[in-house]
């Protein structure tokens, strides 16, 4: 089957941006001229500033906070060489995928996978499909580990206040990831998410307040003196892990990294929200290819910035036994309010994120193609109207009720299965970073461009490619590897403590 992505209420960061809802097609002469943009639709609002910030909120999210852990695997060298690393291949793909949001004959590309189906064809764009919609999966169920993660850790911290530090504090994820999966049924009925857009400032705020304070809680920890042993090389063998736990978890840590960068996934959809026609009443703007690509770099440039401060940080402060998540894993225990606030916040972000980012495309193409099967179900098809308190009239559609709530209750599931931040978080960006951000770009890119076959560029080029997907895979493996050795160690629907 044909894989085919419509983004029609997913706006990549908790930022408004209308022209995510690319479905509305603005019909022959409902809108005059300057109302429209050339593709008839309605006319595109996106910025420099709006587009750097969509990828900025997109990218910096709880991957963050394993950052410190990454480090300690890798050490001081290789760490931040592998953080700058994939800053540079990111950026540089990125301008290649810009470039081809528009096919040869100058028509614009909605999605991901309309820009592989222009320059590529054939199973390549099933192929595209698989990646993005498994990284979409993929991230919706690591968002709910990672929001139950952070309401225990709300729950712990004021016990470890209370009863002290040594106090067993036992706190079941279940019950929480229960109370996720109700919050995202009800959120999930919302046929156009992006319209609430006072949620999508809140997400916002709470994914750099989060950050922040666990930077400064690390930054104040270190500026005491109270820090743990670092080295050039990370843990040291035979006394922080054994050979083969060193070598696993190296990999694993740089799949963590790679997820850090996940941006690719989305940013066709942040380009075709741009503004970039001639207008002679009021201005001319650039292409919209040019400006993804200043997006790109200034979002790529500030959030590694941001990255190195906390991994680095986080690194020095803890050494070679920084925890996963430097928030949850209790890093820090006091002062405890603020750590409380900060697992709010990423509980807050997360509840936003889930449905704005990852899970409604996934939606949304699974209603397409059964609209486009059964056009004559009114199961499918019917939208029924009703006064909701608080909501006023709402639109209610029985196939999206039963649909979306079935994923939610799947991806909740799963997640109570495995439970693992760090090996998901490794495991997604393993198997998201190559085909996404580095494969289907640069072939794009050699096909947009004609390069000669065997030629320096074209040498190089698919050198690129191939480190990459070496890195992937082995990534990959560490990522399995560390789920299988806590799967050993741990029973389904027991408490993780």
């Amino acid at each position: 089957m044909l894989l085919h992505i419509s983004f029609i209420s997913s706006s990549v960061s908790p930022l408004k941006m209308k022209s995510f809802d690319t479905s509305s097609v603005v019909e022959s002469g409902a809108g005059a001229g300057n109302n429209v943009d050339d593709d008839c639709r309605e006319k595109r609002t996106g910025t420099l500033i709006t587009a750097s910030a969509h990828i900025i909120t997109t990218v910096i999210g709880s991957g963050v906070l394993s950052l410190a852990w990454a480090i300690a695997q890798l050490g001081w060298v290789v760490g931040t060489v592998i953080l700058v690393a994939f800053a540079v291949i990111v950026n540089y793909t990125s301008r290649m995928l810009a470039d081809s949001y528009r096919s040869p004959e100058g028509t614009r590309n909605y999605t991901y996978m309309d820009v592989v189906r222009v320059y590529l064809g054939g199973r390549k764009v099933q192929l595209c499909g698989l990646a993005q919609f498994g990284s979409l999966v993929g991230v919706t169920i690591g968002y709910t580990i990672t929001a139950s993660i952070s309401l225990v850790a709300i729950g712990k911290a004021n016990c470890f206040h209370d009863k002290g530090h040594g106090a067993k504090c036992s706190v079941s994820n279940y019950p929480l990831m229960a109370a996720f999966g109700i919050v995202q049924i009800f959120l999930s009925q919302i046929p156009n998410f992006h319209k609430l857009s006072f949620l999508s400032i809140i997400a916002t705020v709470m994914s750099f307040s989060y950050a922040s304070i666990g930077f400064g809680l690390a930054l104040a920890a270190l500026a005491s003196g109270k820090v743990g042993k670092t080295g050039l090389t990370g843990t040291v063998v035979g006394v922080d892990v054994t050979a083969s736990d060193k070598l696993w978890k190296s990999f694993q840590a740089a799949g963590n990294i790679a997820f850090s960068y996940a941006y690719s996934v989305v940013l066709v959809e942040i380009q075709a929200c741009i503004l970039s026609i001639n207008d002679d009443t009021l201005r001319s703007s650039p292409p919209e290819n040019k400006v993804m690509k200043k997006a790109s770099l200034a979002a790529v440039s500030t959030t590694t910035a941001f990255y190195i401060l906390c991994g680095c940080i986080g690194y020095a402060t803890f050494g070679n036994q920084a925890p996963g998540d430097f928030l949850t894993d209790f890093g820090f225990y006091e002062p405890y309010w603020l750590i409380d606030f900060a697992n709010a916040c990423i509980a807050v972000h997360l509840i936003g994120a889930y449905q704005q980012v990852f899970a409604q495309p996934i939606f949304q193409f699974v209603e397409k193609k059964c609209n486009q099967a059964w056009p004559e179900s009114n199961f499918i098809t019917k939208e029924h109207s009703m006064n909701v308190p608080l909501l006023g009239k709402c639109r209610i559609n029985f196939f999206r009720l039963v649909w979306r709530t079935t994923y939610v209750i799947f991806s909740t599931v799963v997640a109570m299965i495995f439970p693992f931040f760090n090996a998901i978080l490794g495991l997604i960006g393993a198997v998201a970073f190559w085909p996404l951000t580095v494969y289907f770009p640069v072939e794009m890119h050699i096909s947009q461009k004609k390069v000669k076959k065997y030629s320096v560029r074209w040498i190089v080029l698919k050198l690129l490619v191939f480190v990459c997907l070496i890195v992937s895979l082995l990534a990959a493996i560490g990522s399995i590897v560390g789920l299988i050795s806590s799967v050993k160690a741990y029973k389904p629907f027991h408490n993780l403590d």
